[in-house]
């Protein structure tokens, strides 16, 4: 198991574990198999039934590459389109239950899944789908963040969503019926956001690292972008965290 510590941009770190090599194995392979029944569906349904091979026989060569091409680009665009949709997974990492994230801490945007996409074309697919991931496979065993040569130019790595949790390692809290909320502008954190400081903040206080905690809270008032607040750094991400909670679980 290999610990991921990610260091953000207010030099917090914060820990992951990240996808073990036999995940993203698998994870591989789940895909491969899904690209590979579209691609035999389309054939037996798309070619075969509707007898496109006839229909574009009278065209030119290019025509016909162009037409053949267009029905496989799903294929072609099968993890960037994934990736993008389904917030760092495609269906194998879904499965597997491993996403992909950015190695400063924030939710990796479509610029970071497409230059992990483009670099595809090296790192997995250049010896073909049966030895392409070799490369792949060696660079992210030798990557202290494993990382395919891909995650490296994007700055992503890929972590696993399998630890054994409970609330104290959740970005839930224990409120009581009667909670009411300090800071309403929470609501513009995301489950990440809040995840994050939860994260940062229970480790920054077991170490009485009080720097952190002013750095924390300092960040958290500017993404919220709140005026007023009259609590030391403790208090107030300790509110800031059940304000989340109520606000996000009472939609």
């Amino acid at each position: 198991m290999v610990e991921l510590q990610i260091n953000t941009t207010q030099n917090v770190n914060i820990n992951f574990v990240a996808a073990s090599v036999g995940e993203r194995i698998l994870a591989y392979i789940i895909d491969l198999i899904i690209k590979l029944a579209y691609v035999v569906v389309t054939y037996q349904i798309v070619f075969k039934l509707f007898n496109i091979n006839e229909v574009i026989e009278d065209m030119d060569f290019w025509s016909q590459i162009a037409v053949v091409v267009s029905f496989y680009l799903p294929v072609v665009f099968y993890s960037l389109i994934f990736e993008t949709f389904l917030d760092g997974q495609t269906i194998g990492k879904r499965i597997m239950k491993i996403k992909v994230v950015k190695i400063d801490g924030y939710q990796a945007s479509i610029y970071d899944y497409l230059v992990r996409w483009f670099f595809r074309i090296i790192d997995l697919n250049l010896l073909g789908p049966v030895f392409g991931p070799v490369v792949a496979l060696i660079t992210i065993i030798t990557s202290k963040k494993s990382q395919r040569l891909g995650d490296m130019t994007a700055g992503t790595s890929v972590i696993t969503l399998k630890n054994n949790v409970n609330i104290s390692h959740t970005i839930l809290e224990d409120l009581d019926d009667h909670y009411v909320p300090t800071y309403p502008n929470v609501i513009r954190l995301s489950d990440n956001d809040a995840r994050i400081i939860k994260d940062t903040y229970t480790r920054a206080k077991a170490s009485k690292d009080y720097e952190t905690l002013i750095k924390l809270r300092k960040k958290i008032i500017e993404v919220i972008e709140l005026k007023e607040y009259n609590q030391h750094d403790i208090e107030f991400i300790d509110t800031i965290l059940k304000d989340y909670n109520y606000y996000t679980q009472n939609m």
